[in-house]
């Protein structure tokens, strides 16, 4: 192949990782670690192992950490990610990435990763391999003062390169197949978290927590109520508040997820979509009575939230028990609302979604005090230890789906000492 005159090829490969590191830092990836990884793996192959193609098994598995038994005929996971960075990739080219030279591209049917010059600059095209057509040397202007400005350009990039490839060798010194992240997870996360936990940190994507944010009627200077349909139509609808319960769960739960080296994306309940629920793993905070996408979607089927229409506890959620074994209650509801509260009650559930390949995981209780135990029961090791025990899991694959209702203790509004009253493990 033909090369630029006096062209080191060992500048153009640091050049074209500095342009991967340029998309992984973009607005355009911001955000999506799983596109970020794919690009990084896909550039690295393409620079590294110069003319072998990259199989969808091997991207599923080594950068998806999806288990031996993987079968691209059955999941379509790699392809459809492989679709979106492509779509990022476009986006990025056609807005803050306009004016870049070398453009980064993944050709449709391929997951060869692709470096060329833009049309209009000096044009270049470098295939998979690594290896370069040149078409045109730039001309070099021999005045002494230009030379001294394309020294400073040179210069300038010359250290961004630098810390570009610093940025790669990292990279690439955790990756030995992108599994060293998991490593680290094993050493700062107790045994039970990570087998609690696998399923939702080895997703293709970060999953979504989705927290609740009931619907109210009135004014916090003048007091607010849950929003009724029937007395209340044409009354504007604040949906924009959630419980203190709500809040500490999610510092739980990215706090859990931080030491098993992942992300989380965060959404209230009112601005989720069944888009949203179909592609991805998802994680309820909140019951269905203020979680309003629960009721739009698979959800528990033995212990169910329903309002206490009568008696003392009218108005209160009560969680019901649909078929009671021996021994257990056929509700759990609060003392009556004139007593303060010693004690709740949440759901800790999981379940499929409505896509099979994903799951549900709902930790709701009666109050946002039961929801802020719930989070705390699948967060806390010594909870989990027991949890776990019950349901004589000892590794991840044998975690099946299951639904749980906790008690919980409750000291000066904060929940103090949980305990599993009923248990379900669902075929």
């Amino acid at each position: 192949m033909l090369h630029r005159r006096n062209r080191d090829p060992l500048t153009d490969r640091t050049q074209y990782q500095a342009e991967i590191e340029k998309l992984v830092a973009s607005h355009a990836l911001h955000g999506s670690e799983s596109l970020c990884k794919l690009l990084r793996y896909l550039g690295k192959q393409a620079l590294e192992h110069p003319g072998v193609p990259v199989k969808e098994y091997q991207i599923a598995t080594e950068v998806f950490g999806r288990q031996a038994d993987f079968d691209p005929q059955l999941d379509s996971m790699v392809r459809v990610q492989a679709g979106r960075l492509r779509t990022k990739l476009a986006e990025y080219y056609s807005t803050e990435g306009g004016s870049d030279r070398i453009m980064v591209e993944l050709p449709k049917g391929s997951y060869a990763v692709t470096f060329h010059e833009r049309a209009n600059g000096a044009a270049v095209h470098v295939n998979s391999s690594g290896a370069g057509t040149w078409a045109n040397d730039r001309l070099e202007n021999a005045a002494s003062a230009a030379k001294r400005r394309y020294l400073v350009t040179g210069l300038s990039l010359a250290l961004a390169l630098a810390i570009a490839s610093i940025g790669w060798l990292l990279w690439t010194r955790r990756d030995s197949g992108i599994s060293s992240a998991n490593a680290a997870a094993d050493i700062s996360a107790p045994a039970p978290i990570r087998t609690f936990w696998k399923g939702f940190v080895h997703g293709a994507e970060e999953p979504w927590v989705i927290f609740s944010n009931a619907r109210f009627v009135g004014q916090p200077n003048t007091g607010m109520r849950y929003y009724d349909r029937s007395k209340d139509a044409n009354s504007p609808i604040l949906d924009h508040y959630t419980g203190v319960g709500e809040v500490l769960a999610v510092h739980n739960l990215d706090k859990v997820f931080a030491a098993l080296h992942q992300s989380l994306r965060v959404k209230r309940g009112s601005l989720f979509s069944l888009d949203d629920a179909k592609n991805n793993d998802l994680i309820f905070i909140g019951s269905p009575s203020e979680n309003l996408t629960l009721l739009d979607i698979p959800s528990t089927t033995e212990f169910v939230f329903r309002k206490v229409e009568s008696g003392p506890q009218e108005g209160n959620v009560a969680i019901v028990n649909l078929h009671p074994a021996k021994g257990e209650a056929e509700k759990y509801v609060l003392s009556p609302s004139n007593f303060s509260l010693a004690e709740d009650y949440a759901v800790v559930a999981f379940v499929k979604g409505i896509s099979p390949e994903h799951s549900e995981l709902i930790l709701a209780g009666t109050t946002t005090i039961g929801t802020q135990a719930a989070v705390e029961f699948v967060t806390r090791e010594n909870y989990l230890s027991q949890l776990l025990k019950k349901m004589n899991v000892t590794q991840a694959s044998e975690l099946k789906p299951f639904e749980a209702v906790i008690q919980v203790k409750v000291a000066r509004g904060v929940p103090v000492e949980s305990s599993v009253v009923a248990l379900r493990v669902l075929n």
